[in-house]
């Protein structure tokens, strides 16, 4: 079953979490995601103001988490931390 791998971020490094950007862009590809969303135009309703939000979706939840704890993500994710405030999220997508 898919999955969406769902992230609300406030950057507050931009050179820092560009780095992330580069690197987790082809991770995220590797384990066949492919992104929905990536920092359009939003709306918050409830919750925090993360003005960047990000959907990629996943051929399924395990494939999202796999990226997640690859090493290739975890080395983009490095350079995300103490650059960024960020929530990330993986939910399975019911299609039926």
């Amino acid at each position: 079953m898919p999955a969406l791998w769902i992230a609300h971020v406030r950057v507050t490094d931009e050179d820092a979490y560009g780095r992330y950007a580069e690197l987790a862009g082809p991770a995220i590809k590797a384990h066949g995601g492919t992104f929905i969303a990536r920092g359009g135009r939003y709306v918050t309703l409830e919750g925090p103001e993360r003005p960047r939000n990000v959907v990629a979706r996943f051929p399924s939840l395990e494939e999202a988490e796999a990226c997640y704890r690859s090493e290739a993500y975890q080395e983009a994710l490095s350079h995300a931390h103490g650059a960024a405030e960020r929530e990330l999220v993986i939910v399975e997508i019911d299609e039926g």
